[in-house]
């Protein structure tokens, strides 16, 4: 395939459309029930970070969906059509009726299978990223219906912004906590992948009650991650990423995120942020570190 920032004949194409696939982050995943269609009932508040992988695309005209992967894990995925970024492109096309196509270039920033909805991100960012190249107008419920059909976690990464979710993905309500907007946020990841489904099989199945989602020290105090004692039992170094992430300074909450292995903190200050990255780049220089913020409402 040639190279997307060029044509046939090495001249530049037009300047491509680019979006952002945010990193998700679960405050909190409460796991309340298995459900008779086989998914998992979950209450959870996503918030997303500034930062995540990046899409770039440039218009066709023969119908053509082509993708390109690079950066730091990009040969960690396979760019065929079993790929989220191309089966949401493929979706799209196909609700739209659309004649056009697209060359997609990902740049892969986020680890792997790691619990901050990284491909779910990335086949959102593609619904996001298609719709614009293509200038097509599609309605918001439209878009969710296309991303649950993707993947649980696709519907509340289309808008990436704060907000609890319920069922298997589908129940989403904007949900503003007093703290959490642009808050200092630190992702740690130990350098190892887990199954979702082996994690979910892990649950004891105990449900443990609801989540509240009222305050910042409510989440902290009352919430909790179901899925880290299975994720714990299956990679025993996310302990040693939350207890890292708990023993620095001015840090406000550490907990897992979905289903892991990736960790976050939160914290007080850019200051504190900054410290607690240095911390763990000098204990762990094996560990993979993003210093961010909690992208704001």
């Amino acid at each position: 395939m040639p190279h997307p920032d060029a044509g046939l004949d090495g001249e530049t194409l037009t300047t491509p459309v680019t979006e952002i696939a945010y990193a998700k982050v679960n405050v909190a995943l409460h796991v309340r029930a298995r459900r008779d269609d086989g998914y998992h009932a979950l209450e959870s508040l996503f918030v997303f970070a500034d930062d995540g992988d990046r899409l770039q695309g440039w218009e066709n005209e023969d119908g053509a969906i082509d993708l390109t992967i690079d950066g730091p894990f990009g040969a960690t995925l396979d760019a065929g059509a079993d790929n989220l970024v191309m089966r949401a492109a493929r979706a799209l096309q196909s609700y739209l009726g659309e004649q056009r196509g697209a060359a997609i270039r990902l740049t892969k920033n986020l680890p792997v299978a790691s619990g901050i909805g990284g491909g779910s991100a990335d086949a959102a960012a593609t619904l996001r990223l298609l719709a614009r190249l293509w200038d097509v107008r599609i309605e918001p419920d439209e878009l969710t219906g296309l991303a649950l059909d993707l993947g649980s976690d696709v519907p509340a990464c289309v808008t990436s912004m704060t907000q609890m979710v319920g069922g298997r993905g589908e129940r989403l309500m904007r949900h503003a906590v007093e703290g959490l907007d642009a808050c200092p946020m630190l992702l740690v990841n130990p350098g190892v992948g887990v199954s979702t489904a082996q994690i979910f099989a892990g649950w004891d199945r105990v449900d443990r009650g609801p989540l509240d989602g009222s305050s910042l020290g409510v989440l902290r105090d009352g919430g909790r991650n179901d899925l880290e004692a299975p994720a714990l039992a299956i990679a025993p170094v996310i302990g040693d990423v939350l207890a890292t992430l708990a023993a620095q300074e001015d840090v406000l909450l550490a907990r897992m995120s979905g289903s892991g292995a990736t960790c976050f903190g939160l914290f007080r200050s850019d200051r504190a942020l900054a410290a607690a990255a240095q911390a763990v780049r000098q204990a762990r220089p094996d560990w993979w570190v993003m210093e961010t913020r909690i992208r704001c409402a």
